[in-house]
């Protein structure tokens, strides 16, 4: 899933460059939110590793 916010942002990046506001702005706002999603799991998954171990 990480390389699907990858790969919006690099979308969002590439029509941010050719103009395409509602397809940059569509996208943007996808890898925004995965990022969010994947920086609130990996913080999850190092408190519960710490609290196992």
């Amino acid at each position: 899933m990480l390389k699907w916010a990858i790969i919006f942002l690099v979308i969002s990046i590439i029509a941010g460059l050719f103009g395409f506001t509602g397809v940059a702005r569509t996208s943007k706002t996808i890898a925004k939110v995965l990022f969010f999603i994947f920086l609130i799991i990996f913080i999850l998954i190092l408190l519960l590793g710490k609290l196992i171990f």
